[in-house]
């Protein structure tokens, strides 16, 4: 019988020593597996800000496309990342088991410390299917787009994807007023990690704009949490429901 999938591999290992667990992670870096660690460890970011992360038990995974993510028990936003195109790295200092993530355009460097590990995986496979979604943010921007006054009356689309030094901004308008309209779309019911992605756009936009520019900042979402809702009142963010349109 042949087997379908050849390139399947996996590799676990629990409570490795850091040179165990070192060599375990370049092996998975090298088959192109999907590279799993969870342990204690810090998080240091360097690149278009600094960060840092004390020590905390956390999951990162590193995948073949050169992403990195840095997850805690809490939340579906990584706490720290680094996008596809980077590449990585491991070694061991000082007794513990250092994974980096490094990207040269912009240069940015994501460093992992673990102090203790108490798992690594490799995962090898294929997937070559797509995701069939309905629904998707994009079919919530074309129906803000074709009709504006669902977000409320004059608002005036200008532009879609407005780059600013915090990210790209989903629908960038005038209100009525002529003041600055910042629109953060979401597809699904969010909590607090949307509204900070919004307020981040906001306060760039305004960094941006002169100095007494007012910038509104508009979440749009089936329906947000009781936290999220407490939050975009602290930071005099606005909210308004509305689902993608159904086939």
């Amino acid at each position: 019988m042949t087997d379908a999938a050849p390139r399947r591999r996996t590799e676990t290992l629990q409570e490795p020593t850091p040179p165990v667990a070192r060599d375990a992670v370049a092996r998975g870096i090298d088959r192109e597996a999907i590279v799993t660690v969870y342990g204690r460890c810090t998080v240091d970011y360097d690149g278009r800000a600094t960060s840092y992360l004390e020590a905390g038990d956390r999951h990162l995974m590193l995948k073949p496309d050169g992403a990195a993510l840095v997850h805690t028990d809490e939340g579906q936003q990584p706490v720290n990342w680094q996008p596809p195109g980077c590449d990585h790295a491991v070694s061991c200092a000082e007794g513990e088991l250092v994974v980096e993530s490094l990207r040269s355009t912009p240069d940015e460097r994501l460093a992992v410390r673990f102090s203790e590990v108490l798992q690594v995986s490799a995962f090898s496979g294929t997937d070559e299917t797509d995701l069939a979604l309905t629904g998707t943010e994009e079919d919530l921007r074309q129906r803000i787009l074709e009709e504006p006054a669902l977000l409320e009356a004059g608002f005036t689309p200008l532009a879609t994807e407005r780059d600013t030094p915090a990210g790209a901004v989903d629908i960038y308008g005038e209100d009525e007023a002529g003041r600055a309209v910042v629109v953060e779309l979401k597809r699904r019911r969010v909590g607090p990690d949307a509204v900070s992605q919004l307020r981040r756009y906001v306060d760039a936009l305004e960094r941006d704009l002169h100095a007494d520019a007012a910038v509104r900042g508009i979440l749009v979402a089936p329906s947000v949490t009781d936290r999220a809702g407490r939050l975009l009142t602290e930071h005099g963010l606005e909210f308004v429901s509305l689902e993608p349109p159904a086939e």
